[in-house]
């Protein structure tokens, strides 16, 4: 199923629109995947949602982000050249994203601010540390591939996580990020919301309660994650959007329907999906072209069969 941010044979390279189209000058552009180009929802064009795209038969968030995994884990094998791969699940939880592609990783860290409670995270080693706060907490340039998956919605300081993030991974790997879309009008709703009616609104909605961390929402909406991930030194290869409230707020049949709702009115309009979906790769800058093998000192929390 080729997207606006991939073609069938594997590119996930953005479209850009031609020079001087409505004013600008080629920027890339969200996409729900492959399909006929429509006007979005109108806004901004520094928020990517104008001359979008999208298809009847839009992917689930879980086919989407497997997808964008996969992309990202082949690039980073590429670069690898037959060395082991490490890869990262920043804000892991309990549950590590690369689930699906976990015999094809040689390490995979897991890092978050809170240790898991249970036994089920399937990582090498696991690190405590806040990505928004002091010195990033891996070496610099020891991972080929990073994953953050609904995270940055929490971090209050998203351009130094991301900053953090850069550093660790090696030039031209690959970090895949799931975020909330603050231009869905429920999720904007939600987040204008007073803090303490919030977080009791929060621990209803969400799927488990273990899920209500404090949102802050400071880079959520397609303008300002791309711009935070150049910023931090990073391209951007896709950003495409999904519909998944009803999932996210699936812990009461009244709320998961609030969920539906939300999803079908967003739908045909992409800029505005609950959930966006980015790849993006990070450009050499200083210090070289060093190979995680080189640089693969860890400050970690060992778990289970950790080095």
């Amino acid at each position: 199923m080729p997207s606006a941010g991939s073609n069938p044979s594997g590119s996930s390279r953005l479209p850009r629109r031609p020079p001087g189209e409505d004013g600008d000058l080629g920027e890339p552009v969200v996409s729900g995947s492959g399909g006929g180009a429509v006007r979005g929802s109108g806004g901004d064009a520094t928020d990517a949602t104008r001359d979008v795209r999208i298809r009847s038969d839009e992917p689930s968030l879980g086919a989407l982000l497997r997808r964008r995994i996969e992309e990202a884990l082949t690039a980073a094998e590429a670069l690898a050249a037959g060395r082991p791969i490490v890869a990262l699940d920043a804000g892991c939880g309990e549950r590590t994203a690369f689930r699906s592609v976990r015999g094809r990783i040689g390490r995979l860290v897991g890092l978050d601010v809170h240790p898991p409670s249970g036994s089920g995270l399937d990582v090498d080693t696991f690190v405590l540390a806040d990505l928004c706060a002091g010195p990033p907490p891996l070496a610099e340039a020891s991972i080929d591939l990073a994953a953050s998956v609904f995270t940055v919605e929490h971090f209050p300081d998203p351009a130094a996580a991301l900053r953090n993030l850069g550093r660790c991974l090696v030039p031209g790997g690959r970090l895949v990020i799931v975020t909330v879309n603050r231009r869905h009008p429920f999720v904007a709703a939600y987040f204008a919301l007073p803090g303490p009616i919030r977080r009791r609104l929060q621990r209803l909605v969400k799927a488990r309660a273990a899920d209500a961390h404090p949102l802050v929402g400071a880079c959520n909406t397609p303008g300002a994650i791309r711009e935070s991930l150049v910023a931090a030194g990073f391209s951007l290869e896709a950003l495409d959007s999904v519909s998944h409230l009803a999932t996210a707020w699936g812990r009461h049949p009244l709320t998961r329907l609030l969920g539906r709702i939300g999803d079908r009115l967003a739908a045909p309009l992409p800029g505005r999906r609950s959930t966006l979906v980015v790849l993006a790769r990070r450009t050499p800058g200083d210090g070289g072209d060093r190979t995680s093998s080189e640089t693969s000192e860890l400050r970690p929390t060992d778990r289970g069969g950790g080095t």
